[in-house]
């Protein structure tokens, strides 16, 4: 399998796409993806970067984050996943001693070299769940930014300003 390679061109907003281990619908459970909020916030203060987008959806995350210049964002992610996993199993299933995996391995990046290409992967995030027919509505959606640009302030994570 070759190894994927992050080109951590400072200044590029990165648009990132992760999956739960085999595909398995773990974001289906709420506390996964409360875990996860709580993950990428407190990584986001360690990390500095700035987040413009997101979308949990039963499989796989997509973010759309600006690291700061000196970050290396395959750190930041696998950051993110490895605590997600571990405050996961250290809270719902401390008694169990195996290898608990909730991700693959890998992650996938895009440079965004545009403010165009900002807005297409916004757009993407937010309406990834009605296209995959989990609501019928982007607003009707707890799980992404969407209603973050649409003024609602009492959301899972907050957005960073960007100016589109």
């Amino acid at each position: 399998m070759p190894k994927l390679i992050h080109i951590d061109n400072p200044f590029d907003v990165r648009f990132i796409t992760f999956s739960c281990y085999r595909r398995k619908p773990f974001l289906n459970m709420e506390e996964v993806k409360l875990i996860l909020a709580r993950r990428i916030f407190r990584s986001r203060e360690i990390n500095n970067f700035k987040l413009f987008a997101y979308v949990f959806m039963p499989e796989h995350v997509h973010l759309l984050l600006l690291p700061s210049s000196d970050a290396r964002l395959g750190i930041i992610i696998g950051e993110i996943k490895a605590s997600t996993t571990a405050e996961y199993f250290k809270r719902y299933d401390p008694a169990n001693k195996k290898h608990h995996i909730l991700w693959q391995k890998r992650c996938y990046d895009h440079n965004c070299r545009t403010i165009e290409d900002v807005r297409v992967k916004i757009e993407y995030c937010h309406n990834n769940p009605v296209k995959r027919g989990l609501i019928a509505e982007s607003a009707n959606y707890k799980w992404s930014s969407n209603n973050w640009y649409l003024g609602e302030r009492e959301v899972p994570l907050t957005i960073d300003d960007i100016f589109l």
